[in-house]
């Protein structure tokens, strides 16, 4: 008898209409309005890390396109113009490396590297790029390669599941375009 007055009373519950609009409202408002928080976070951690690759390849070819030595002071202001670019003043670590290889130990070494900002980069040594095949391209015995790396994290707007703080990093390389190789003799 309990079991048959349970039965007929969830069949009751279920088949009734009154006040359905109200709590599908209440269940979906919620869902959407986080939805729409979501898609304007996605977007903006896009965004963010676009202006950083894009800010990255503009210092990577300006770079390149040098004739004569490059200074301390030069390096200095590439990262006052990095920042300039992203509208994130201080907030960005860039790190800026010329590579080399060596075809006949097929391994690939330092010739100068330079870090400005705050963050975890530190300048590259011979042995964290000697054998770095997975990330560097292939390059000819004695060719070198501008590589610029850039660190910064991005603090979310909204607080929709994402940590406080997302690590965005980027990595551009090009080959000098106009000299032989770019000289840096303070570095």
């Amino acid at each position: 008898m309990l079991i048959a007055r349970m039965k007929s009373f969830l069949a009751r519950f279920r088949d009734c209409a009154s006040g359905t609009v109200t709590v599908e409202t209440v269940v979906i408002v919620p869902i959407l309005f986080w939805t729409l928080s979501a898609t304007f976070e996605f977007f903006e951690m896009y965004r963010y890390k676009s202006v950083r690759e894009k800010a990255s390849y503009t210092i990577v070819d300006m770079i390149s396109r040098e004739q004569t030595s490059v200074s301390a002071s030069y390096i200095d202001n590439t990262k006052t113009l990095f920042d300039d670019f992203t509208n994130d003043f201080g907030e960005n670590q860039m790190r800026v490396s010329i590579i080399t290889y060596n075809s006949e130990d097929d391994e690939y070494a330092i010739v100068w590297s330079e870090v400005r900002g705050d963050g975890p980069l530190d300048e590259l040594t011979d042995a964290s790029v000697k054998t770095r095949h997975d990330i560097l391209p292939i390059m000819g015995n004695g060719e070198h390669l501008i590589q610029i790396e850039s660190y910064s994290e991005y603090e979310a707007h909204l607080s929709v599941g994402f940590s406080d703080s997302i690590p965005m990093q980027t990595r551009v390389f090009t080959s000098p375009r106009f000299a032989e190789q770019v000289k840096c003799p303070d570095c």
